[in-house]
């Protein structure tokens, strides 16, 4: 006999596919929520929080334009400069580290561990030498183009059997690859005296070295490359099925990686060029997106752009407030973040590997 659903015997029990379905979007939603939340903290920390502490009333002020000129410079300048490179390249590199550890099938894989943005770097001191100086817009093609042949050589490496075969020898592979790359950087770098002193602090990673009219200026490339990325989500959540899955949904796996490719370079290669080769926010960021939201890339890249922006401002205010006046570059507070959650995976994901 037919149940008529009622109150007390709803139609669709707990366990059916359209309560669950609503049950993740809640999810997505509250994690977006957290995230945008996190995000507007951060921003709100960058503004106010340094070697000089702001009230956030004399913050707003200063935005305004009022206030005295001291905190109107700190603020409306200063601090203004690095929470706009901060949001920029953290959406930049959270999104490319998403698109990489997709892309190669490494959850450990991160545009710096994996070497482009030694590329990157490379293509920034080649391009130092050539114009006479690390201009933004003298040096950001080299950028690009160096990020775009380490980006390269990586898909290249992860297409091979014996890196398939292991998350672990794919990173080393780019490790060792970013030791080359740096290590042709340093050997220019010491010949040209001038570009030295410039060098040696951008290769750290840090907010400090432009203003927000370069940075503006070469946001198209950021904004094209995360367009390509979110055209490519579809195609990415069908390629980690396998590629004859992706076949068969009308996916082409070459063209869809080919794409991420040249997504990566530009996503990577621009945040590289702004504020030099910053690691571990694209290893960090995709891992904290998929536990709040799940393992769907539709979700995961957006989300990453939200969140990688919150964790490079909250590492460049860290860096303020630990150097007492002496600024601790970002890039450095995010290696102490990001190189022990690597060496833990490195050691103890092989043991569960091979238990």
């Amino acid at each position: 006999m037919a149940v008529r659903p009622t109150s007390r015997n709803p139609a669709v029990p707990p366990g059916a596919p359209g309560r669950s379905r609503r049950h993740r979007r809640g999810e997505v939603a509250a994690g977006l929520a957290l995230a945008l939340v996190a995000l507007a903290l951060a921003v709100v920390a960058s503004l106010a929080i340094g070697a000089r502490s702001i009230p956030p009333g004399e913050v707003i002020e200063a935005l305004l334009g009022r206030g005295s000129l001291s905190v109107v410079g700190i603020v409306g300048e200063l601090r203004v400069n690095r929470t706009v490179l901060g949001l920029v390249c953290g959406a930049a590199l959270g999104a490319s580290g998403a698109l990489m550890q997709a892309v190669t099938r490494n959850p450990i894989a991160d545009p710096g561990i994996l070497g482009v943005n030694a590329g990157a770097a490379l293509g920034v001191v080649v391009g130092a030498v050539v114009t006479g100086g690390l201009g933004l817009t003298s040096t950001v093609w080299f950028a690009l183009a160096g990020a775009g042949i380490a980006s390269a050589v990586i898909l290249v490496l992860s297409a091979s059997p014996m890196a398939a075969s292991s998350p672990v020898r794919l990173t080393l592979a780019g490790v060792a690859l970013a030791a080359v790359l740096s290590g042709i950087s340093q050997a220019i770098v010491v010949l040209d005296e001038e570009i030295l002193d410039s060098y040696r602090y951008w290769q750290v990673g840090s907010l400090t070295a432009r203003p927000v009219d370069e940075v503006l200026g070469v946001v198209p490339l950021v904004v094209v490359g995360a367009v390509i990325a979110l055209l490519l989500l579809r195609g990415l959540d069908a390629i980690a099925l396998g590629d004859d899955s992706a076949i068969a949904l009308g996916v082409h796996p070459g063209w869809v990686r080919a794409w991420s490719l040249v997504a990566v370079a530009l996503l990577a290669g621009t945040a590289t060029a702004l504020a030099g080769p910053i690691g571990f926010v694209g290893l960090i960021i995709p891992h904290l997106a998929r536990g709040l939201v799940g393992p769907s890339l539709r979700r995961v890249v957006p989300l990453s752009m939200v969140l990688a922006p919150a964790l490079l401002l909250v590492a460049d205010v860290i860096g303020r407030v630990i150097g007492g006046g002496a600024e601790t570059p970002a890039g450095v507070v995010t290696a102490f973040i990001g190189a022990p959650l690597l060496i833990g995976y490195l050691v103890f994901g092989r043991r569960v590997g091979a238990a």
